[in-house]
């Protein structure tokens, strides 16, 4: 079971890892990451949520405009400066898996490895959680939601061979400044607020 996990994960994030050596020199397009993933990308008013490890599973999750409002309302609070943005998208990340965890089943998801949950139907690994992090920021970011950042398509590190089990995460610019973030859910069970650090420092930690 586990060198079946190990090699669906190598096969979901190949591309990523053997064409930009973990995406680390520039943003890509976060779009196209829906083409690796065989995800679904999102639309004006609907995410498709990943679970089950690898993307198994995608559950269409429609937003209301209740809910989008809040969505705008979270980011919001984070239109003084880059930090305080980035603090903002902490809080909507996790309001969002809160938000889908009826639908989707991932009420108890469990954080970090975990390969006994695998193809189990609410449990994510950490391209499910990349995944539905970028859709959630993209679906911001097309409503105007995010002012100091723009989102990237999501980076990797660790491929076996480097000795590292190979891991992935979602991705921010800052604007002004160009630095990029991690914005990492994976480490954490449903609904807590994800890791979001300087992406430099990400790619150097063991989790």
């Amino acid at each position: 079971m586990v060198w079946l996990h190990i090699r669906r994960a190598l096969i979901s994030m190949g591309l990523v890892v053997l064409v930009s050596g973990c995406v680390s020199q520039s943003d890509g397009d976060a779009g196209a990451w829906f083409a690796y993933s065989e995800g679904l990308g999102p639309t004006q008013d609907r995410l498709f949520i990943c679970h089950g490890f690898g993307c198994i599973y995608r559950s269409p999750v429609r937003y209301s405009g209740r809910d989008t409002g809040h969505l705008r309302a979270l980011l919001a609070r984070g239109r003084a400066s880059p930090a305080a943005e980035r603090e903002a998208i902490a809080r909507a990340v996790a309001w969002n898996e809160r938000r889908v965890a009826p639908e989707v089943g991932s009420a108890d998801d469990r954080g970090g490895l975990d390969l006994h949950n695998a193809h189990v139907r609410g449990q994510m690994d950490c391209i499910d959680e990349a995944t539905n992090t970028t859709s959630l920021l993209l679906m911001a970011q097309t409503r105007g939601y995010l002012r100091h950042h723009t989102v990237g398509r999501p980076v990797s590190r660790g491929f076996l061979l480097d000795g590292k089990y190979p891991h992935a995460t979602a991705s921010i610019r800052e604007k002004q400044s160009g630095k990029r973030y991690a914005v990492d859910s994976w480490p954490r069970g449903n609904g807590k607020a994800p890791d979001i650090v300087a992406l430099k420092a990400w790619m150097s930690k063991d989790y």
